[in-house]
């Protein structure tokens, strides 16, 4: 439906050129319905039988399935989707196979695991077991054999303690931080900072830094815009806040331009909005669903044109994002705000410190005042250069543990307002 392998292979070349890595969807868990080794595995005398979940009676238990013969198969998301034994090593020598195919035959640079958590069930524990924390870790020099610089990135939804667990250097490279994302999205909501700090915080203490996948939405929830009812400059504050955060961001497509869409899934998945032609530029053809009727706005072509657009900030975010080792591998410092409606926080790296202040509030905030009790910069004052946002910011003294205390970088922060900056001695 896609194109064909030799497709596929020439946009790995071409994305290669332009320095671009590509990460495939690598379903672990399951397969469908409709595979061959299903199908094949129906028969009970078949060589395939033990590569899924059987049982001849009724287990009375959620997820089991039955067929026709009467025999009744283990399928956690829904019976078209039957989950894969690994148990059975040659479900195991299999998977790492088709690792090898993708990694090492056609050059992708990494894999996403799909419902990374699922794979081994021990008894009534369906989630996040001990065997599938081992079958990870043997996983793991297995593709790192194929590909020694291959990342691999679990979607692991869960809560962040959980989550991490998978993400210590011995089984994935990353996850993604859900708690995070959720924190984000409601704290901007609710235009309040406290949430959004406490998970930045938790994550401090969890993760190997920085090694958590950060995003706002994905595939399987309500858009972010949609969440925020429409606000687009709410989305804009969301952008910053993770896109100059810890972590390994991530961008679901159209997040970019501010697309909605609300379940079911067919609804937050819709072509993307590259023009305001027609069928939104995807394509001069049947779309397999409309866009939505604000594409005329949100799309790339007319924001590419807006130095004021959601996707102008985007752009400026990535930039500075790469350009600033602060924000991309930064140590994470808590700064409190004595406003519930105001964030901050400080990223230092070994040669740059940056301050990221985010008013939620829709509307200017005046009493407020900015401390954080330590950090690894140098003491000493330092010049608050705004690498984004509109201001201009006062001196700033750090003490001798790097701290400081009753700081303002403007004495008003506008409504829905930003500030990144560069701390310069």
């Amino acid at each position: 439906d896609y194109g064909t392998l030799d497709d596929f292979k020439r946009l790995v070349a071409e994305a290669k050129k332009r320095s671009i890595r590509i990460i495939i969807d690598f379903v672990l868990n399951h397969t469908s319905s409709d595979h061959p080794w299903f199908v094949a595995s129906q028969d009970r005398q078949s060589s395939h039988r033990n590569w899924y979940v059987w049982s001849e009676t009724d287990p009375g238990q959620a997820n089991w399935h039955r067929t026709e013969n009467g025999d009744y198969y283990y399928g956690y998301f829904w019976e078209g989707m039957p989950d894969l034994n690994y148990t059975a090593p040659e479900v195991t020598e299999k998977m790492s196979d088709i690792a090898r195919f993708w990694l090492q035959e056609i050059g992708v640079d990494g894999l996403r695991l799909d419902a990374a958590k699922y794979l081994i069930e021990e008894g009534t524990v369906i989630q996040n077991s001990d065997s599938t924390h081992q079958w990870y870790q043997n996983f793991r020099p297995e593709y790192k054999q194929y590909n020694p610089n291959a990342m691999a990135i679990g979607e692991v939804w869960d809560l962040a303690p959980v989550s991490a667990e998978y993400a210590q250097g011995d089984e994935l490279d990353l996850v993604f931080d859900f708690d995070l994302a959720q924190a984000i999205v409601t704290g901007v909501r609710a235009r309040r900072a406290e949430g959004i700090a406490r998970a930045f915080k938790v994550n401090q203490n969890v993760f190997k830094p920085p090694q958590f996948g950060s995003f706002l939405t994905n595939h399987d929830q309500n858009r972010v815009v949609s969440q925020l009812a429409g606000d687009v400059g709410r989305a804009k504050l969301a952008a910053v806040i993770y896109l100059t955060g810890p972590g390994v961001p991530f961008i679901y497509y159209g997040e970019e331009i501010g697309m909605i869409g609300k379940k079911p899934d067919e609804d937050i998945r819709t072509p993307m909005q590259w023009s305001a032609g027609q069928n939104a530029g995807f394509t001069t053809g049947t779309p397999w669903r409309l866009p939505y009727s604000d594409y005329d706005e949100k799309n790339v072509e007319t924001q590419s044109a807006d130095p004021d657009s959601i996707l102008a900030l985007y752009k400026q975010l990535i930039a500075l994002r790469n350009q600033h080792a602060a924000l991309r591998v930064g140590d994470y410092v808590e700064v409190k705000t004595d406003n519930p409606a105001v964030f901050a926080m400080l990223r230092a790296s070994q040669d740059e410190a940056a301050l990221i202040v985010v008013n939620l509030s829709q509307d200017a905030v005046s009493d407020y005042a900015l401390s954080a009790e330590a950090s690894n910069v140098q003491p000493g004052e330092y010049w608050a250069v705004p690498m984004l946002g509109e201001g201009a910011p006062s001196n700033l003294t750090l003490n001798a543990r790097g701290g400081f205390a009753q700081y303002q970088p403007l004495s008003s922060l506008p409504a829905q307002s930003y500030l990144v900056l560069q701390l310069q001695p």
